[in-house]
């Protein structure tokens, strides 16, 4: 091959992606040429499909084939440029893709092995030998091969990059420091390059134990997911249970009834069949008696008829049925009774639920203690936080923000803005009380008005028997019978307050519905003693979560 073809070779048959020979190479529509592994790695990360010579856009990514010919060529390249370098004293290496080619070198661009700080160039073996010999160039700086010298000198000064100011945080030449720089903190290079590293190696821990916490999230999330579900599957399989019980109880006492009913119709058919029966023989009997008048009245024998006459002329033995009725068989209760025992299965049904809801919700328990410093000033507080009573003297306490002035109110030292909480209290020997949740913002001065939309879901009793949910307006509530201590549950996402009698295992009344942004902090009133019949304390019970 004439040296003007191996030049031609050398330009033509050179993939610009790789800087190396073609490999299977491929023509692109706008004429170029690429290694098909190149131009198909190069479209996979850009998008659009673009040429990477020309820049011309293909709306549609091209079909690419091999071009047998320039792969001919190619090969035949690859082949002589293998002979010229076997037959070389030195043994380079092609520069190869994300390597530094050699500056210097016209065809195959062969990897650098240096590069000159001064020159600003990079060398491979054989054209890096002058900067190895020649006098004047051993005085250059060589550097392991980089990429952009350029951009590593000063472009005010052209002086190399080599020192750090920690004041202006940039890199700077030695003019730089005098002239620019004076009297800031500045480092060599290599010092601020080993600072920085420590600070990404800390950095990069920080990011992995962030990583790793999230992964962790992750798999806690996964797991309360599980956990949903299989409470949500037990929760179906119970529903499904209560209802089929209920649907059987409910298809039995259908059957009962029906078997009642149909028992006293059974009952009265045959009182029915019997009176017939008898109405019939006694027809027959007068029917005989009917024909014995006839034959007697036609007979012309005097003798006879006079004889027969006295007989045949006596009453028939035939009953009275002037009384006898066949009434319809009385169902008067008969419904009712049947109703009475189906809403007595469903009470005891409900029971047992409420017996269940209750066990769970006490498995919020929280430990509530009482905030001396928003009591009002006439109630008195245990020393252990846990009772709270009205008394007659209105202590001279200081008047902070927190404190109640004009309702007998006490709140929690504890807050909720998230999750569930249960607490039980003793509302044991008193006729009124105030319990329930309240937000952080409510007004605690002067008169308060208890409803949800100024931040208060209580419940209260008044005059020993009343009840009402202060719902706004107030809901009155009938109750079997009289709470000895109430459980309050809180649902804070769910916009939940339910109020339960622990004794009983009883729903007292549920706020749905409401709609929490803010902290929600347990609230107690007492009431006023009333001249000591309301005397007896509100009291924080543990919670028997066995009950």
């Amino acid at each position: 091959m004439s040296a003007a073809s191996m030049q031609m070779t050398e330009d033509q048959f050179l993939c610009s992606i790789c800087l190396d020979v073609f490999t299977d190479p491929v023509t692109i529509p706008c004429g170029h040429n690429f290694c098909k592994a190149c131009i198909t790695q190069h479209w996979n990360v850009n998008v659009p499909s673009q040429c990477p010579n020309c820049k011309e856009v293909f709306s549609t990514r091209p079909g690419l084939k091999v071009n047998t010919f320039i792969s001919e060529m190619a090969a035949q390249f690859r082949q002589s440029a293998q002979q010229k370098a076997s037959s070389s004293s030195s043994e380079q290496q092609a520069a190869k893709p994300r390597k530094v080619p050699c500056d210097v070198c016209t065809g195959t661009k062969l990897k650098a092995l240096k590069s000159c700080q001064v020159c600003l160039d990079s060398y491979c073996e054989t054209h890096l030998e002058p900067h190895l010999t020649t006098a004047g160039l051993k005085k250059h700086q060589l550097i392991d091969p980089v990429e952009n010298l350029e951009g590593r000198m000063c472009t005010k000064h052209d002086k190399l990059l080599e020192l750090f100011c920690k004041t202006d945080q940039m890199c700077v030449c030695m003019l730089c420091t005098v002239l620019d720089h004076e009297n800031h903190d500045v480092a060599p290079l290599k010092e601020e390059y080993e600072g920085k590293k420590a600070e990404l190696e800390k950095t990069d821990d920080e990011i992995q134990q962030m990583i790793q916490k999230r992964r962790l999230k992750i798999q806690e999330i996964k797991h309360s997911v599980e956990l949903s579900e299989e409470d949500a599957d037990r929760e179906i399989a119970g529903g499904v249970q209560v209802f089929i019980t209920l649907k059987e109880s409910v298809e039995r006492s259908q059957a009962e009834l029906i078997d009642t009913i149909k028992e006293k119709q059974r009952k009265t058919e045959k009182q029915a069949e019997g009176f017939i029966k008898e109405l019939e023989q006694e027809i027959c009997e007068l029917k005989k008696r009917s024909t014995e008048v006839e034959q007697l009245s036609r007979s012309e024998d005097h003798l006879h008829l006079l004889q027969s006459f006295r007989t045949l002329k006596a009453a028939p033995p035939t009953k009275n049925w002037t009384g006898v009725r066949v009434s319809p068989p009385s169902y008067e209760g008969t419904v009712v009774r049947a109703l009475n025992q189906l809403e007595e299965t469903l009470s005891n049904q409900t029971k047992k639920l409420l017996e269940v809801e209750l066990k769970r919700v006490q498995q919020s328990a929280v430990d509530v203690t009482l905030d001396p410093d928003t009591a009002h000033p006439k109630l008195i507080l245990s020393d252990d936080g846990k009772q709270v009573k009205h008394g007659d003297v209105r202590k001279n306490l200081p008047d902070n923000p927190k404190r109640f002035d004009t309702g007998a109110n006490v709140l929690a030292k504890q807050s909720f803005s998230s999750g569930r909480f249960y607490y039980e209290v003793q509302v044991k020997g008193k006729t009124k009380w105030d319990l329930g949740v309240v937000r952080e913002s409510i007004n605690r001065k002067g008169n308060i008005t208890l409803t949800p939309q100024k931040g208060f879901w209580t419940i209260w009793l008044r005059n020993q028997n009343e009840y009402s949910a202060l719902a706004g307006p107030p809901v009155r509530l009938s109750l079997k019978s009289r709470p000895q201590k109430v459980g309050v549950f809180v649902d804070y996402e769910e916009g939940l307050v339910s109020f339960h009698d622990v004794d009983a295992a009883a729903l007292i009344y549920s706020f749905t519905g409401c709609c929490f942004t803010e902290k929600l902090y347990p609230c107690f009133s007492p009431c006023n003693n009333d001249g000591g019949k309301n005397s007896a304390p509100l009291i924080i019970s543990p919670v028997n979560h066995t009950e």
